[in-house]
Formats: structure tokens, C-alpha cells, sequence
């Protein structure tokens, strides 16, 4: 039995407790004691984040061998046309090599929290947002891919590692569930996120 902790990371945010630059780490928004991601979310990008105490569990999520599919709701610079959605679907090649073909959907402009600070918009360039799965986990690749076929990523938010989901957490809560069997999740209700106490 494992216990899982599903993080909504937020925006300017790394995905590790201790920063000797003086940037936000994890331990402003959980303290947990003796847990670590399952992977990483990169500083400015948000969402999900898996962490737990189990390091047989974090090899299981994190391994690439294991392919967990990440989804990702992605607001992109253009309105992307069937073409560039047709390239992400089939695949692209990135400067180190091609990627697996993608999952992709346009999204009616979801339901998100404002991100501080917000994104850089030109009045005369439209936005629009796509949901966008993978299963693989290469630096920076859903980025990569979209400027690719021609639409720069102004914002990224992780919604989904495997069955895992964010659902109901706002940026810096997290929720913990327990996994009775291997890669079982189980749902439990968000908690707020606990913030350390200054000290005086």
C-alpha cells in the first residue's frame, strides 16, 4: 500500500523543495515530509505533479518504458489549422529525432485559473487552446512541438499523468489518495494546500 499525492503545481514554480536562487519550490505549498515528484513539470509550466514516499512507485510512473500518457491542455499563439493538427497527430521531427504521434483536440476555452503573471497577448494575433496527450517525456517537447507546426505555446497546464487527474484542485492544492494495489488510483477529496509557518 502506497500513498500518492496529486499536486496542481503553479506558474513560476520548480518542481523540487530546495532552490539556493531563492525561486518557489514545492515546500511552500505541501509539507509532506520525506516525499519526491514522479517526474517534473518545468518552472513555467503548471498542473499535475505526482509525488509520493514509494520509490518503486515513483520508477513505475516516471520510467519512459512504462509510457505513462501525459495530457496537457495547451493555449497556443494562431488558430491552428487541420494540417498542423494532422502533423502533431502523425508525429513531428524535433531536433532529437521524431516524436510518437499525439492525441490532439481543439478546446473551447476551458475552465482555468487566471495565471499570475497572465500570458502576453497581441490584439492582433488570436489564441486558441488544444488538448494534447503524449507518451513520451522528452525536455520541453509539447513546447517544441507546437512552435513546430507554426503555434508558439503561451501557456501549458498538465491535466492528466495516466488515470490520474486534476480535477478539483486549484493551483497550490493537493489531494492524496491511497493505492492498495500497483498503479491503482483511487480518488480521494482535495485538501487545501498546507503552508509551512514562517518563523518569527
Amino acid at each position: 500500500m502506497s500513498t500518492l499525492y496529486l499536486l496542481n503545481k503553479p506558474y513560476h514554480m520548480l518542481s523540487q523543495f530546495t532552490d539556493r536562487e531563492g525561486r518557489a519550490t514545492l515546500a511552500s505549498v505541501i509539507d509532506v515530509p520525506d516525499i519526491y515528484p514522479a517526474g517534473r513539470l518545468d518552472y513555467d509550466s503548471e498542473g499535475l505533479l505526482l509525488l509520493t514516499d514509494d520509490g518503486a512507485l515513483i520508477h513505475r510512473i516516471s520510467d519512459p518504458q512504462h509510457k505513462q500518457p501525459k495530457t496537457y491542455w495547451v493555449q497556443v499563439e494562431g488558430q491552428p489549422g487541420e494540417r498542423a493538427l494532422t502533423a502533431l497527430r502523425r508525429g513531428v521531427t524535433l531536433n532529437d529525432g521524431p516524436t510518437r504521434p499525439a492525441k490532439v483536440r481543439r478546446l473551447d476555452d476551458p475552465a482555468v485559473a487566471e495565471r499570475n503573471p497572465p500570458i502576453r497577448q497581441r490584439d492582433d494575433i488570436p489564441s486558441a487552446w488544444l488538448e494534447l496527450t503524449i507518451s513520451e517525456g522528452r525536455n520541453r517537447q509539447v513546447r517544441r512541438m507546437t512552435a513546430h507546426v507554426g503555434h508558439p505555446t503561451l501557456r501549458l497546464i498538465r491535466v492528466a499523468i495516466g488515470a490520474w487527474r486534476l480535477d478539483g484542485l486549484a493551483p497550490g492544492q493537493w489531494r492524496s489518495e491511497t493505492l492498495h494495489a500497483p498503479m491503482s488510483p483511487r480518488r480521494y477529496q482535495a485538501q487545501p494546500a498546507r503552508r509551512k509557518r514562517k518563523r518569527p
